[in-house]
């Protein structure tokens, strides 16, 4: 059974960064590629990175290009958000998530398995 563990959320103003972690379980994790994905009450889930299991190529929401990076270490099991020059938009619960094997990182229907998500919450 795979799990992840999502850390790293936290209160922070406006403009500044935070690392988020998700740490998995499992010795198939990098073999997978990985997502995060956010939910802001009242919204739905929404793509925000995604990464392919060698970390060769990486993908991004719109929103979130030219701030956001996403990367991973498969030695450590861990993937990794890293958010600068966070926006009150940016509020949302994280979640990581991996992928049943699909080729479409983008939709939430490819991920097979989520961690719990972790809270960020950006002031003005």
């Amino acid at each position: 059974q795979v799990q992840l563990v999502e850390s790293g959320g936290g209160l922070v103003q406006a403009g500044a960064s935070l690392r988020l972690s998700c740490a998995a379980s499992g010795r198939t994790f990098s073999r997978y590629d990985v997502g995060w994905f956010r939910q802001a009450p009242g919204k739905e889930r929404e793509f925000v990175a995604a990464i392919t299991w060698s970390g060769g190529s990486t993908y991004y929401a719109d929103s979130v290009k030219g701030r956001f990076t996403i990367s991973r270490d498969n030695a450590k099991n861990t993937v990794y958000l890293q958010m600068n020059s966070l926006k009150p938009e940016d509020t949302a619960v994280y979640y990581c998530a991996r992928t049943r094997g699909g080729i479409d990182l983008t939709r939430i229907n490819e991920y097979q398995y989520w961690g719990q998500g972790t809270q960020v919450t950006v002031s003005s």
